[in-house]
């Protein structure tokens, strides 16, 4: 996994231009299954890979913390929101709130999250390959197949199933 891991920067870079090109196809004529299409390919690249043994999402980006993320996960360490903003996070150049440092403060070396039943949104939804209206965040995917090979495989088996004449 490491030498994919490792790879996945260049493989992504190389494939940017078409990958780019794709979604910009995509957008401009959306397939009408594509929701569908979308949940069979994330379920199946999700049947062959296990986050465990990569996390290299928790180890090279922080997700968005939305207040109510802050709230949930505040109760849990028993903490009020203050406390855990001031302790674990910054507001970003968004004006969003994000972790203070990467790699995730919540990851543990066996690639456990520490706060996996309370994680963040952002978390809990990445790759975001499963989500409707998927056309909508082609950039956010862009991004996202650079840092997970699941994100990397479930794009490419979408470039075979949807040909744009």
């Amino acid at each position: 996994m490491q030498d994919i891991i490792n790879n996945l920067p260049k493989l992504a870079k190389d494939k940017h231009k078409e990958n780019k090109t794709f979604f910009t196809k995509l957008k401009k004529k959306t397939p009408k299954q594509l929701d569908y299409l979308m949940q069979e390919l994330h379920d199946q690249e999700f049947k062959r890979t296990d986050c465990l043994t990569c996390a290299n999402c928790c180890k090279t980006t922080g997700p968005l913390f939305t207040d109510k993320d802050v709230e949930r996960i505040a109760k849990h360490f028993k903490m009020k929101p203050s406390q855990f903003i001031d302790q674990f996070l910054r507001i970003d150049e968004d004006n969003d709130y994000v972790l203070q440092s990467v790699p995730c403060t919540f990851l543990g070396a066996d690639n456990y999250c520490s706060i996996y039943d309370v994680r963040p949104k952002a978390c809990r939804e990445f790759p975001h390959t499963d989500r409707k209206k998927f056309q909508q965040i082609s950039n956010l995917t862009l991004k996202n197949v650079e840092i997970c090979p699941a994100a990397f495989n479930i794009v490419e088996e979408m470039k075979k199933r949807i040909a744009f004449k």
